[in-house]
């Protein structure tokens, strides 16, 4: 160790110092690879690199690097599968699979010729080798994140092909393992295919079940970030419990909690802040820190494995990406998605290889050990990261950026819903993040600045503290929507009435959206209450009343139900835009009653939308209580109302409240109103 000024010592001991300069890579790497157009995850690595031990030896890759990279590493898998479209997913599982195999077999195939015939391996070593270059890492996966195409059709395939192909590369390396050191009876296959099946059932069955009750029990922010944490490491270990990476495990807790934590939500928002801003870095400045430059110049051996390594392991995963884009007709950029995503290889390639080298097959004459992969193998691995990762990064941000461009044009030339502003009068505490929450849900993609919170207050009511209690809850509902990084306005008003101050907010802001509470008063006779009568009575806005009795991420199905004629209103595709937004927001199953004609409509939301969207055919809302004795615990109900005399009105509409008192009494529900043609002053529920 070399002495320096004030007693510091290379490499750097002190905790402190240690952590401060990683943050300083993680702050200024960004800041100074952007100006060079170079891919920030590959700055990362190279930083890594620069401070490692085969470096400047500022930090060593001690234990605690390798625990923040191996927390990292599951975040990365955990993610990918969090911001998987299941109904995309699963609408593709096929692709996934084929391109899984793909992935997996051209590798493997070049693998054993390469690693037989060009480098004189065994045939076991061989395989072994094989079984690398057909492992991958999603390391450039929080590009196609960032750049917000995480759900385009070719990250669904990529994604879902590294688990696949992941899974058979490091099953063939137990296999291999297995039979080189003579472990492979027939209870081992037994084990094996029990132990795999039970932790993938585990997983993906009772991980929802567990989190949907823990969801619906603990609103705590804190708590319920640490609860997802518990549940990677969990899902992690039990897949390296059953014999398979686990990052296999990490994916499938991603999928398992999918649904329950919507893309909008706080949750999601601090899930990526902190894996972004922490994890993922610390994951690859430790990968940056096994990349030994001296590889290079150390044995002519070495330099032949690692050159075979990379032009082959490039070559195959194209292939497969080739393979894969002219089966599926997608477009090249998707394909070069696709190849970026595939080609890196860190985790299970060095799960492999360190494995690898560390059996034993023989002995040489002079009493050398002889390792089923060599130290050449090892040191051409850690130079086969270094390229694959470079690869990866360069190929996956220049097709990510191609098809992220794209998708913004094709945004623009639909400017539909450009000037959307929704407004949420708040009054309660209790209730603020819940309309928070759906007003979240309801709005559009590029809606960042249109978001208001109003609290109204009675000018003739004197009450010194009523200002304080309504800022209060102002700033609850501006913290709500800050956590979903959503800019919230705050908007205190006096007026002579309530009603009257929400209907000139709405004219003055351009109001679009109105999501408001139901009046807390439980009497079927003031059902809506006066506030919300005369509101509707004194504006025209599509407006949103909602009861919310769990929180919106447990819901497990949203019933909508449509009268006749309701497409015939002014404000029906409106409306209807916002339920498109609340499935692709919550990624829930929709399913819509409606007649015949109005089904005709909803057709187009169905096949555009990636979540489950089902129709049914219903007209006659006199048999409404049947329909809504069949609801389950877990659903939310949505009604389309009219007001009177407007073409949609249903004289069943007056028997409403009474249906949801009896009904509803657990279940959340939300009435809407959309914006009708005519005079608007009349009477309501």
């Amino acid at each position: 160790m070399m002495l320096l000024f004030a007693g510091i010592t290379l490499p750097l001991e002190d905790p402190i110092l240690k952590f401060l300069l990683i943050l300083v890579i993680i702050l200024a790497a960004p800041l100074l690879l952007n100006k060079l157009k170079i891919p920030y995850l590959l700055g990362l690595i190279i930083a890594g690199a620069v401070i490692g031990p085969h470096g400047l030896n500022l930090v060593l890759r001690d234990s605690s690097i390798i625990l923040s990279g191996t927390a990292g590493l599951l975040y990365i898998m955990f993610l990918s599968g969090l911001d998987m479209d299941m109904s995309d997913f699963r609408k593709n599982g096929t692709r996934s699979l084929v391109f899984g195999l793909y992935t997996f077999c051209v590798p493997l195939l070049l693998g054993i010729l390469a690693g037989y015939y060009i480098l004189g391996f065994s045939i076991y070593s061989s395989i072994l080798l094989a079984g690398l270059f057909a492992s991958q890492t999603l390391i450039a996966y929080p590009i196609v994140s960032k750049l917000g195409i995480a759900r385009d059709k070719a990250v669904t395939i990529a994604v879902g092909g590294t688990v696949i192909t992941d899974t058979l590369a490091l099953l063939l390396l137990t296999v291999i393992v297995g039979m080189v050191t003579g472990n492979t009876d027939d209870m081992f296959w037994y084990r094996l295919g029990i132990s795999v099946v039970l932790c993938i059932a585990f997983i993906m069955l009772l991980f929802p079940l567990i989190g949907h009750w823990f969801f619906k029990h603990c609103s705590d922010n804190i708590s319920q970030y640490i609860f997802v944490l518990v549940m990677v490491f969990l899902g992690a270990y039990l897949a390296h419990l059953a014999g398979l990476e686990p990052i296999i495990g990490a994916f499938l807790a991603g999928l398992a909690l999918n649904r329950l934590i919507p893309r909008t939500s706080p949750l999601m928002n601090r899930i990526e802040f902190v894996g972004n801003a922490i994890f993922i870095p610390f994951f690859l400045i430790g990968v940056g820190m096994l990349i030994d430059y001296r590889a290079f110049f150390r044995d002519w051996e070495s330099i032949k494995v690692a050159a075979v390594m990379i032009v082959l392991i490039t070559a195959a995963k194209y292939i497969a990406a080739l393979l894969t884009q002219k089966t599926f007709k997608l477009s090249s950029d998707q394909r070069t998605v696709i190849f970026g995503l595939s080609s890196a290889h860190v985790a299970a390639t060095l799960a492999a290889v360190m494995v690898g080298y560390n059996v034993i097959v023989g002995q040489t004459p002079d009493g050398e050990p002889i390792r089923l992969l060599g130290e050449s193998v090892l040191n051409g691995t850690i130079l086969m990261i270094l390229a694959t990762c470079t690869i990866s990064t360069f190929a996956t941000q220049r097709g990510a950026h191609n098809i992220a461009i794209k998708g913004v044009r094709e945004n623009d030339e639909s400017t539909e819903h450009q000037d959307e502003h929704i407004l949420i009068p708040v009054s309660n505490e209790e209730s603020v993040r819940e309309l928070v929450t759906l007003g979240n849900v309801l709005k559009s993609k590029k809606n960042h600045n249109g978001f208001y919170a109003l609290h109204a207050i009675d000018n003739k009511v004197e009450d010194s503290g009523l200002e304080k209690r309504a800022r209060k809850i102002l700033e609850t509902a501006a913290t709500a929507a800050a956590a979903s990084d959503i800019y919230l306005h705050e908007l205190l008003r006096y007026d002579v009435n309530i009603s009257n101050a929400i209907a000139s907010v709405a004219k003055e802001q351009s109001i679009t959206d109105i999501v408001m509470g139901l009046h807390r008063d439980k009497s079927p006779a003031i059902f809506l209450g006066k506030i919300t009568g005369d509101l509707l009575g004194e504006s025209n806005v599509t407006t949103y009343i909602y009861k919310p009795v769990q929180p919106l991420a447990t819901i497990k199905r949203h019933i909508v139900i449509i009268p006749s004629q309701a497409e015939k209103e002014a404000g029906f595709l409106m409306w209807l835009h916002k339920i498109g937004n609340l499935a692709r927001n919550t990624g829930t199953k929709i399913v819509v009653y409606a007649p015949e004609t109005t089904l005709k409509y909803i057709e187009p939301l169905r096949r555009k939308q990636t979540a489950t969207v089902e129709t049914v055919l219903f007209k006659d809302w006199e048999k409404l209580p049947a329909l809504l004795r069949e609801l389950r615990t877990d659903d939310c109900l949505w009604l389309v109302m009219s007001r009177r005399e407007r073409i949609s009105y249903q004289p069943a509409m007056n028997k409403i409240p009474a249906y949801l008192d009896q009904y509803l009494g657990r279940n959340s529900f939300v009435l809407i109103y959309p914006v009708q043609a005519g005079d608007p002053e009349s009477r309501y529920l």
